[in-house]
Formats: C-alpha cells, structure tokens, sequence
C-alpha cells in the first residue's frame, strides 16, 4: 500500500511538473508574440488635448476648434490600426511605431500657412476702402493645394484656416490628390458694383500670386460662397496676364471657371449633384436606413433645405428627379413652405426674375419659428456654418441630415442628433462633389484638350458599325426573305450610341467618386462598430490616406 501511495505522488509530481513547464512554454510564447506585434492591438495612448476637452459641450466653439476636435477624435479611435496594421511592414520596434505615428498626426493637424492682406479699393464715387482679405494652406502632403474664395462679412482668419483644414480631409476622403487650402474678403458683395467687384477680385489674385498663394502647381482656388464663374475668369485671366504670362498652363491656376475660359461641363451643378449622390448611397443602403427606422429608396421621401443658392438649388433639381418632394425652402431674407411641393425649376425661375424667394405663388410664406425643426425626411443645410447648435439639435425633426453647407452642425448638436437616431451624413464627403469636379477641370487644362474630344466620332462610328455587324449575321443565318432584317437600338443605347460627351464623363466620373467613397465610409463605419457616426468614419479614412503619404514621402530636413 506504501508503495502505490509513493507511485502515486510521484505521478502527482511529475504531472505538476509538465504543467509547470507547459505554463513556462506559454509565457515565453506570449513574449515573444508580443514583441513581434502578432497579439491583438494595445490600446492607444491618445487623448483629446485639455484645449479642445470643452467643445463637445460648447454652445457656440470656433468654427477650426470644431474642425480639430473632430480630428483628434478620429485619431484616438485610428491610433492603434495606423500602428499595427498601416505600419505593419515597417520593420521598427512598437514604440518606434508609436513616436512616428504621433509625429506625423501633429504634422497633419496645424495649418502650414495663413496669409492676409490688406489693399486699397477706390469705388465708383471716388471714396476709398480698406479691403480685407485672407489665403490659408492646410497642407502641402499633395500639390496644389486647392480650396474656394468666399466673399462675406463673416470671414476671418479662424474661418479660412477651418474651412482649409476640410479641405485637406475632404480631398483625401474623395481621393483627389490635393492639399487643403482656402480663401475669402470680408466684404458684402451685394453692395459693390461690378466694376468695383472686378477691382477687388483682380487686385486679390495679384496679391496671392505675389506670394505663392496661386499657380497651377501650387495654390489653385475656386468659386465659394459670393463667388462663381464671373469671379474666376477674373482671376485667371489676370494670372495669365501678369505672372502666368509664360506658363502654358496658366489657365489651371484656378477652376470653376466659365466654359469659353478654359472650365468643364458640368461643373456648374457639380456640388448640388454630389449631395445627391451622398445622399443616394445611403438612402439605398438598407443597412443604414433600418438603423434609423426609414423605407430604403426615395419613393415618399420629402426635403428641406435652407439655403437656395447654387447647392441649394441643384440639390433640389436632383432631389425632385429622384422622387423626393421639396416642402420647404428657407434663405436670408425669408421662407417658404409647401407640403404639397415645390416645383425647384419654377422657384429658379421666380428668384431670376424678382431676386428673392418671397412672393413664390407656389408655396406659402413660412410663419413658424424655424423652417429646419419641420417634420421631414431629409433636412439639407446649404448655407451657413453652426446652424444646428447645442440650443436647437434637439428640434430638429429629420430623419436624415446632408451637410451641403461646410461645418453646418457644431459637435455638440453632433453628440444630440445621433442621440436622437438622425443620420448625419457628413460634410466632408457629401459636399465633395464640387473639388472632385474642380480636380477634372484642372487635368482638362494641364491637357490641353477637352474629355471626349479625341473619341467622340471613332465610338459613334463602332457602335454604328456594330449595329449592322448584327444585321449582317442575322441575313446570313436566316436569309432576307421578308426583307432586310432591322436592328433597332433601345432608347438607353440610342442615347449613348454617339459616345461620351464631356458633360457624361464628368457626370460618370462624380458618381463613381461618390460611391466608392461612400462604401469606404460604411465599411469603416461597420469595422469600427461607429454606429451611425459617419463623420468619425470619413475622417478615420481621410486619416489614414493623409498619414500613408506622409509616412511614404518621409521628411525633407
């Protein structure tokens, strides 16, 4: 009995033993794992900078605070996977890792360069004024940098530096390979004449290209709020005159320009056509719209938007197309309201013709205390900065928000929207339409030629040929008894049988940028597990692109 009961301690021993060095084994392999960073992502080490901590409950935050916060929170969330995953191939150990990623994030974050000049402008009455006016460069990962020029009581060097900032994401969102960059006077344009306007506009380009601030390969701007075509064939034309004079390729030193100047089709209607698109991709993406309790498509599906200038008016045009119903319209100097529906060609129309919204036969005037806290579907704000604040957001009755207006919602209202179930779909991707199109018009002019001008004829003639290639082999396997017999094209091959158009390859080639980008931004959404905060989605993969180029590149000195 003593003899099985020493047996038996020792097999007792012997298996403590094996479980001694098994557990020895599988610490060591841990270790090792460790230090070849196979384990599972340690968590980051980011936080929101203590300046920033308060804009999440601000009432009203500067508008490239507002840009920052939401960058540093889309560092802290993107922190682990651009350490294991972007730089996994970058043989360095995990804290050298660390020291790159966080060097280049503070690279990415301020703005390289703000410019502000003052010049003198005498008017028609032979009075002089002090104009005001400010360029801000983001960021030079790619060249030119690009960005519009707005004219507006409101600018400041806050504003332009913010909206620059956007810029740099919303290029990078869209993948059009342009730094951040914008501009804008403080003045009213309303107020000056167009002789004055002409004056202002000519001495600000040669302000800008005097330092840098314009050229084809540097700085290239485009029409914003107060500004359109008339505006930059001002601007190009005095590059081409003064310091452009030898370049070839002067005319690309600013897009958004008119046709017979060097622009591109479809530009025009580019922004209002790519809220539709934004917007287009998640209404039809049965993921998205269950989360917040609405029918996929835009069968039944009515809209606001405030705002009825260039954006406002196109995302309407194309809005009303798809099936949506306009029921409301809201501008600066008053509102309408028709639940019944606007007709968006007859309101163009009216405002051509009186200058305003009001008095629209087609709609009544809006009595209520603001036309946004309307029961819609979809709510497109195409005006303003920080309209949808901490003190509203909860009013707000939309299923579905399209940021066609940069910056429109503050991160308070942000935090209160989503609460509340509303889509958010953000900025930086559903107003991107207008610097994709911008991005076209610019390689139209380094090329000298315009989209579908080499083509055109060649394809009509293949596709006529092809036609009576089919007709030739039906005779031949079934005869002509009864007659030659026709091949008729449908209507959809009818109309794209003479080739591609400009206007078509431009139109392609926007919804194609906004659909790839949209499914980039679900896809991220969905891996993250971010909910319905798109926003956070766009700018991880803005992040992420902007942090590759930088990473590839290195550092100069």
């Amino acid at each position: 009995m003593a003899s099985t009961l020493v047996k038996a301690l020792r097999t007792g021993q012997r298996a403590t033993g094996l479980l001694e060095q098994a557990s020895k084994t599988v610490a060591l392999v841990n270790t090792q794992q460790k230090e070849l960073h196979t384990s599972q992502p340690v968590q980051g080490v980011l936080t929101m900078p203590d300046r920033l901590e308060h804009i999440p409950e601000a009432a009203d935050p500067g508008f490239f605070e507002m840009v920052e916060y939401f960058f540093h929170k889309a560092c802290i969330l993107a922190e682990d996977k651009l350490i294991d995953e972007d730089m996994k191939m970058v043989k360095i150990s995990r804290e050298e890792k660390v020291k790159k990623t966080h060097g280049i994030l503070k690279i990415i974050e301020p703005c390289a360069h703000v410019l502000e000049v003052n010049f003198p402008l005498q008017k028609d009455d032979g009075s002089y004024e002090m104009i005001n006016g400010y360029r801000a460069q983001h960021s030079h990962h790619r060249s030119p940098c690009k960005g519009g020029i707005r004219y507006s009581l409101d600018v400041c060097a806050d504003e332009v530096k913010a909206l620059s900032a956007l810029m740099t994401y919303k290029c990078a969102c869209v993948d059009v390979p342009f730094g951040g960059g914008k501009a804008g006077i403080k003045i009213d344009p309303k107020i000056y004449s167009e002789n004055e306007l002409e004056r202002i506009t000519r001495r600000f380009a040669i302000e800008l290209a005097k330092k840098g601030f314009l050229g084809p390969g540097i700085d290239v701007p485009a029409p914003d709020m107060g500004t359109g075509e008339r505006e930059m064939a001002w601007i190009a034309d005095t590059f081409a005159n003064t310091i452009g004079y030898q370049n070839m390729n002067a005319s690309a030193c600013i897009t958004g320009k008119p046709i017979n100047q060097g622009g591109i089709h479809g530009r025009t209607s580019a922004t209002g056509r790519g809220v539709f698109h934004g917007l287009d991709n998640f209404v039809k993406e049965p993921h998205f719209m269950n989360m917040i309790g609405a029918e996929v498509g835009w069968a039944g599906k009515s809209y606001i938007v405030q705002g009825f200038g260039n954006v406002g008016l196109h995302t309407c045009r194309y809005l009303t197309r798809a099936g949506a119903t306009c029921i409301g319209i809201a501008e600066w100097d008053g509102s309408i309201f028709n639940p019944d529906g606007i007709d968006p060609k007859a309101l163009e129309d009216y405002k051509i013709e009186h200058g305003t919204i009001v008095g629209f036969p087609g709609a009544e005037p809006y009595t209520g205390e603001n036309l946004m806290f309307e029961a819609c579907d979809i709510l497109v704000p195409a005006a303003m900065e920080k309209v949808i604040h901490k003190g509203n957001a909860h009013k707000i009755k939309a299923k579905i928000i399209g940021e066609a207006a940069n910056g429109p919602i503050t991160p308070a209202g942000d935090k209160i929207l989503q609460e509340n179930g509303i889509l958010i779909i953000p900025d930086m991707y559903i107003n991107a339409g207008g610097v994709t199109v911008s991005y076209f018009e610019w390689l139209k002019n380094l090329n000298h030629v315009s989209y579908g001008r080499l083509t055109f004829k060649y394809e009509r003639e293949s596709n006529y040929h092809l036609l009576e290639s089919v007709q030739t082999s039906l005779e031949k396997r079934f005869g002509r008894v009864g007659g030659p017999i026709p091949v008729t094209p449908s209507e959809e091959f009818s109309a794209r049988m003479s080739g591609a158009s400009e206007k078509d390859i431009v139109h392609s080639g926007l919804d194609y940028s906004m659909e790839r980008t949209a499914k980039g931004i679900m896809q991220t959404a969905q891996q993250m597990n971010l909910g319905i905060d798109l926003r956070t989605a766009a700018y991880v993969n803005s992040i992420s692109k902007i942090f590759s180029t930088y990473r590839s590149a290195g550092l100069t000195y």
